[in-house]
């Protein structure tokens, strides 16, 4: 397939980055080859602005990239959000509801924009923290400011966040029914606005660009990106993905510490039928 006919999609962390947080120097080179031959390569992460900043420089993204799992569209080059979507107004007082029927056990990171507020941190968030190299705003949940909530993420152990899970999605249902909640990882599970998830935030980049036309191409490995993965003209899993993540997709590569995109990119080229 010409790749000039191509959008492709990438999660980050656990599909184009190793668990090292590296991209392989083939996922890379294949990545140019891509965009060399008119593709339109971009990246769709659970991460925010800050959080992303350093793998945009590193991938030298060209076009604007999907953040906060689906709430905004962002182009780097020019340092601005062109779409975004706020989470509830409830979501102040879900992050206390839950905050104090799980006590001392929980990290909650605040996504506004281009802050990142820590009203309550554990062990899984400082460690997160640290391997981002982001200082966050620790001020108490009732200083974080008004509007601006892309979503919130809440921290933990994955025992603990079954607990939490079930909490909201199932024992309250009806309490928490207008936010979307999402497992991004064994460990963060993040509440974002009603309707929004990776393939909403595809979709808004999909319409800035004018690429209505080109074959949509998508990869990723966990919960978070089922429905970009279902939506997509080419739905890609990494091996290491979640089993319910590689049943939707269309095509199952190698992990991410193999070269998934390489393998992604090549399969694209030798495509003769859309």
């Amino acid at each position: 397939m010409d790749f000039a006919r191509v959008i492709f999609m990438s999660d980050l962390d656990g599909t184009l980055f190793t668990d090292d947080k590296r991209v392989l120097k083939k996922d890379m080179d294949a990545v140019n080859r891509f965009r060399k031959g008119g593709g339109l390569f971009t990246a769709a992460t659970g991460r925010g602005c800050e959080m992303t900043r350093r793998a945009a420089r590193e991938l030298t993204l060209d076009i604007p990239a999907v953040l906060f799992n689906g709430a905004a569209v962002y182009d780097f080059k020019e340092d601005r959000f062109l779409w975004q979507c706020e989470t509830s107004p409830n979501a102040r007082e879900y992050i206390r509801e839950i905050s104090e029927n799980f006590p001392n056990v929980l990290g909650i990171e605040v996504l506004h924009k281009n802050n990142v507020f820590v009203p309550f941190i554990n062990d899984v968030e400082q460690i997160h923290l640290d391997m981002e190299k982001v200082v966050p705003d620790r001020r108490a949940l009732d200083e974080i400011p008004e509007g601006g909530w892309l979503k919130f993420v809440i921290a933990a152990e994955s025992g603990i966040l079954d607990k939490v899970q079930e909490y909201v999605t199932v024992k309250y249902h009806d309490r928490f029914s207008d936010v979307n909640w999402v497992r991004s990882s064994p460990r963060f599970f993040e509440c974002l606005p009603k309707g929004v998830d990776k393939s909403r935030g595809f979709a808004e980049l999909i319409k800035i660009l004018g690429a209505e036309n080109r074959f949509t191409v998508a990869a990723g490995d966990y919960f978070n990106d089922i429905e970009m993965i279902r939506k997509a003209d080419l739905g890609c899993a990494v091996s290491s993905a979640h089993e319910e993540v590689k049943n939707a997709a269309d095509l199952v590569v190698c992990d991410n510490n193999s070269g998934a995109v390489s393998e992604i990119v090549d399969f694209i080229e030798h495509l003769t039928e859309v």
